[in-house]
């Protein structure tokens, strides 16, 4: 007997101690993604404001949106092959080396030298704070295996949950801080503090204990794994868990419709109220982000997370199909807070899944793989469905057909045609929703869930 109490002693104790430690390396990441995001949304700010170049800014949001495509599944690799905090060492130092740079060229270039959208000082300036940005993405991947490492398999799912707040107080205080800062002094003030927050992560961090002895290894007498990236062996562990390459082009799928809002929401909005009006409406919805974590964190996901996951699927598109039915900003802003309620708790259970029934020491890989494909998606949709809207849907519901038969009740016009645009997609978005939780990969990867 005294031995089990001294047991559970030691066993609460090590728990409390892999809890702090968790909750140290959120915040930790929590700063580094309001620099890194607060980076992005200031060099897009920036460019435009220099070069008043809608191209440049789009080329922006495609060179992120390409980077992160290619180097997902590297980074799973380099997060599998080494302890979690020296990867998130190594990515802090990549930034600061990144933002230095920066900053530099910055000091140094010729006045009006960032006026010129085709310019190459611009464009080297551009990919070095870009670069910077992308190696952050390490963090992330790693963030979800400690996860894994540190928190006990009944509480990953809240552990999720603060995930997605963090990511929700990212959006939420970058998009503020950046505009504050390019309009106080360009890109000088904003490099500045990017430099001295990192440095300030890399301290932390280096003095923060991980309990990490070492690197997770397959099992004994099983097959050696390469120090490459390794992508055959990737796909080999994800096609041997039934469901999961499923549950991974499902979330690909979705993120191929959520492209749909990359490329209209702001033209929606803006065809409803003002820009100022509706920079202050996103900053209230981006709270979404926050409550949908709060809740995940506090509540959990049920003993089926993949069962959550489709039925927040099938409200946010349900969602999707009526928000646009009217020239409303109060439905659009109600539906829009809805849906980034739901975020936090879909993307939570993917992780959750994932954690749970891919082996740990392929899990960094895992991650990066779905990183790289469901991440593509959403940059395709948004490049194909703005001249499809521009040249078939508007003229559709302004002097077309569809303002003949249903412009009546849904009423015709430019925005109408970008509404129609989105009730389309919410249909699809739920019709493949449902199709999905009927099929049998949904109740293949239910089962071993359950069995793991």
């Amino acid at each position: 007997m005294a031995k089990t109490a001294i047991s559970d002693a030691t066993d609460q104790s090590t728990l409390r101690r892999n809890m702090r430690v968790f909750h140290h390396l959120l915040g930790n990441t929590l700063l580094a993604s309001v620099i890194n995001f607060t980076m992005w949304f200031a060099i897009t700010f920036f460019v435009y404001l220099e070069t008043r170049s809608v191209a440049a800014t789009g080329i922006i949001a495609g060179i992120y949106a390409v980077l992160t495509a290619f180097s997902g599944i590297w980074f799973g690799s380099l997060v599998d092959h080494h302890k979690k905090k020296h990867v998130m060492l190594a990515s802090s130092l990549a930034s600061l080396a990144f933002y230095v740079i920066a900053f530099v060229l910055y000091q140094v270039a010729a006045p009006g030298a960032f006026k010129d959208a085709t310019g190459i000082t611009l464009w080297t300036f551009i990919v070095t704070v870009m670069l910077g940005v992308i190696v952050g993405n390490i963090r992330t991947i790693a963030l979800m295996t400690a996860v894994t490492m540190l928190v006990p398999e009944d509480r990953r799912d809240k552990a999720n949950g603060l995930v997605g707040t963090v990511s929700g107080v990212s959006f939420l205080v970058t998009s503020v801080i950046s505009g504050l800062l390019v309009g106080l002094s360009g890109m000088f003030h904003a490099l500045l503090l990017a430099i001295v927050l990192t440095v300030g992560i890399l301290v932390h961090l280096y003095w923060l204990h991980i309990p990490e002895r070492g690197v997770a290894h397959v099992a004994e007498g099983a097959e050696p794994q390469p120090h490459t990236v390794d992508l055959k062996g990737t796909l080999k562990v994800v096609l041997a868990i039934p469901g999961l390459l499923a549950l991974i082009l499902f979330t690909t799928f979705n993120n191929f419709l959520g492209g749909v809002f990359m490329a209209l929401m702001d033209a929606f909005g803006l065809s409803l109220v003002s820009v100022e009006t509706w920079g202050l409406l996103w900053g209230v919805l981006s709270l979404g982000f926050i409550v949908g974590g709060a809740i995940v964190a506090k509540k959990g996901l049920g003993k089926n997370p993949l069962r959550t996951l489709f039925l927040a699927n099938v409200v946010a598109w349900a969602i999707c199909s009526v928000f646009t039915l009217r020239s409303s900003i109060v439905l659009l802003g109600i539906g829009m807070f809805i849906w980034l309620c739901l975020s936090p708790a879909m993307e939570a259970a993917e992780h959750t899944i994932l954690q749970k029934v891919v082996p740990a020491e392929r899990q960094g890989r895992v991650f990066g793989f779905a990183q790289s494909i469901e991440q593509a998606a959403s940059p395709v949709t948004a490049f194909l469905i703005g001249p499809l809207t521009q040249f078939i849907f508007i003229p559709f519901m302004t002097t077309g057909a569809g303002a003949d038969h249903i412009g009546s009740w849904f009423g015709t016009g430019a925005d109408r045609g970008m509404a129609l645009v989105f009730t389309i997609t919410g249909l699809i978005g739920l019709l493949i929703t449902l199709l999905a939780m009927g099929s049998k990969y949904y109740r293949m990867l239910s089962a071993r869930y359950a069995e793991a």
